[in-house]
């Protein structure tokens, strides 16, 4: 049976740069390409050596998305939690439903666009 991980997921924003300041801040990422791409637009690639986020943007003003449109949210593991919430107060987003659970901590929130990010550590 062939084995596998996820490479990466490719979301659309608002401000690339922005979203990627801030995933950078949080998870000690780095930008690992930016360019145009291939459907107009451009992106910025934001992760690890292993994987990553493609942050694109098609330079068109959108409302802010719906909850679930077109994705719940995007899960991302740290390992500090208090300090990645800090992060994302300072950056002028809103923490919300924090919850502790074997195996771990968690805490969501939207972004400037409505994307939904959850946060979790685990001990």
């Amino acid at each position: 049976m062939p084995k596998g991980y996820l490479e990466h997921a490719n979301i659309t924003v608002s401000d690339p740069d922005r979203s990627s300041a801030l995933l950078q801040e949080l998870c000690g990422w780095h930008e690992r390409w930016r360019g145009p791409s291939q459907l107009g637009g451009w992106t910025i690639h934001v992760g690890n050596e292993r994987d990553y986020l493609a942050i694109y943007t098609d330079e068109k003003p959108h409302d802010r998305f719906a909850k679930g449109v077109p994705l719940n949210h995007v899960g991302l593991v740290v390992d500090d939690l208090d300090a990645a919430e800090q992060i994302v107060v300072e950056a002028g987003l809103v923490p919300f439903n924090h919850m502790d659970y074997e195996p771990g901590r968690r805490f969501y929130f939207f972004d400037w666009d409505g994307i939904e990010f959850e946060l979790v550590t685990y001990d």
